[in-house]
């Protein structure tokens, strides 16, 4: 089984606008919400990949209820740590030239109290899982340190981390199995510049000294790196349309992990990440990739060594 751990859920609002203006008035052509949240779109991805999962994470009285149905929907059974107030709503622009801004919410405030009680489930429930996802951003009340934390709770299972800045930086100290940022994230949290693959992968092996075993980097449509610091192989996304990039981080994490647990090469863990990355941008808005698309790909992709 593989616990994922959601601290922000949050409701992604996408609109589509043909001509994008800032200041300006702008009209909608197209609106898709989902259900969303970093460790929630990968519990998503890890059950229609066919693997035993169970989400937890904080959860908000008004409009969480929803998220609990739609999990079950999905056949993952769930366990909330439920706080007042709304879950929050992420806004995605996206116009005609397929440029997309981003506006994110904070999220409610969550008590000490709550945040004890996560991680009290954490705790319990990594004893049955053999490996944890922990990712996104965190609400308002709780600081980069629970990162470290959420890890040190998991302790005894492989542990996955999708974070940035504070928040990564906090996991790293705990120690992590594999880290994914992606290369605006990795370039974010040393304040560098990598043009070149050599470059990249210097950025991975700095995490690595920081503490993850592994780091598994994405640069969109340019491909993904994977490395432990010492074998080091890139693979390059499939040439598809591309319908939204949101949650694609999140379906590689999940394929990714998957492989983790299945004992799978390095090789055959960033090909199937890379695959489950690429299914998704080929749906709308957030919607995660089906199992039927990302097989497609998947016969399709070539891993190498560099």
């Amino acid at each position: 089984m593989i616990l994922t751990v959601c601290p922000n859920p949050c409701v992604d609002c996408t609109l589509e606008v043909e001509d994008f203006k800032v200041g300006r008035l702008n009209r909608i052509d197209g609106i898709i919400e989902n259900l969303s949240g970093k460790a929630l779109n990968t519990a998503i991805g890890i059950k229609r990949l066919g693997g035993d999962v169970f989400a937890t994470g904080f959860m908000f009285e008004s409009g969480g209820r929803k998220f609990s149905r739609y999990l079950l929907g999905e056949g993952i059974e769930n366990l909330f740590v439920w706080n007042k107030g709304r879950v929050r709503v992420n806004y995605k622009i996206i116009d005609g030239k397929s440029m997309m801004t981003e506006i994110n919410d904070k999220g409610e405030f969550v008590s000490p109290k709550a945040q004890e009680e996560l991680l009290s489930i954490i705790t319990e429930y990594s004893k049955k899982a053999e490996l944890v996802v922990i990712s996104g951003s965190l609400p308002s009340g709780v600081d980069d340190e629970f990162y470290y934390r959420m890890v040190k709770a998991a302790d005894g299972a492989k542990v996955v981390v999708d974070a940035e800045k504070g928040k990564l930086k906090a996991a790293l100290k705990a120690g992590v199995y594999m880290v994914k940022p992606n290369l605006y994230e990795l370039e974010s949290f040393f304040d560098e510049h990598y043009e070149s693959y050599e470059q990249m992968v210097e950025g991975c092996k700095k995490l690595i000294g920081l503490g993850a075993k592994t780091v598994m980097l994405s640069f969109g449509k340019e491909g993904s790196i994977y490395t432990d610091g010492n074998d080091c192989y890139f693979c390059r996304s499939e040439n598809v349309a591309i319908n939204s990039t949101v949650g694609a981080g999140d379906s590689m994490v999940a394929a990714a992990s998957l492989a983790i647990t299945a004992n799978a090469s390095m090789e055959e863990t960033l090909k199937r990440a890379v695959a489950a990355a690429t299914a998704s941008v080929t749906t709308a808005g957030t919607n995660l990739f089906t199992a039927e698309k990302y097989y497609e790909i998947l016969e399709k992709l070539t891993v190498r060594k560099i």
